[in-house]
């Protein structure tokens, strides 16, 4: 297994160095296994793709980040928006690419059971519409994107500040018309 990452981090060290001084589209297999060193059944063994690589290297550094973090979920979101303020210039360049496996996609599958659990717990475990969760899955993964992508970018306390407000005013608002419509239904029971 150490093997295993010790060749995976040096895929995915050589693929952000390629991000720096090449377009996303204009690098290819052959050209991240040369930079490392590695022939390209080293790379497939590892990942599908060029788009795995770039979501394996969110997924293992956001997981070392948040492994020790505290249980406040807006410190987490601060802490996730210092990882892609410190690492813009590779996840600007990330979220460009559109299409299937993007990583923008990713980052929603990533934050999707997150919203679903944090309005459950918000909710004492209450179901939530699939709909409320993409709503809010989307809103925040969009705003970050485009807070990323704005070349006047807030530091990340700041953006974390104002979704703060934007958020627990819309989640407030979401609770009151659940638990309003639960409440119209037990009266026509």
């Amino acid at each position: 297994m150490a093997d295993s990452n010790i060749t995976k981090k040096a895929l995915a060290s050589a693929f952000k160095e390629l991000m720096e001084e090449v377009p996303f589209e204009k690098i290819n297999i052959a050209s991240i296994c040369e930079k490392c060193g590695m022939n390209r059944k080293s790379f497939y063994y590892h990942f599908k793709d060029k788009y795995d690589l770039i979501n394996w290297i969110f997924d293992t550094e956001i997981i070392d980040l948040m492994v020790n973090r505290p249980d406040d979920r807006w410190v987490s979101l601060e802490m996730m928006c210092e990882y892609f303020y410190a690492n813009r210039d590779f996840y600007c360049k990330a979220l460009r690419i559109a299409g299937q496996n993007s990583f923008s996609e990713h980052l929603r599958e990533f934050a999707r059971p997150l919203f679903r659990d944090r309005m459950e717990s918000i909710l004492n475990g209450k179901a939530i519409p699939q709909l409320y969760v993409d709503l809010f899955t989307d809103g925040l993964v969009c705003s970050m994107e485009r807070w990323l992508l704005d070349k006047d970018c807030i530091p990340p306390e700041e953006f974390v500040s104002v979704m703060k407000l934007v958020v627990q005013g819309a989640a407030t608002e979401v609770c009151h018309s659940i638990n309003e419509e639960q409440r119209a239904e037990r009266q026509t029971e």
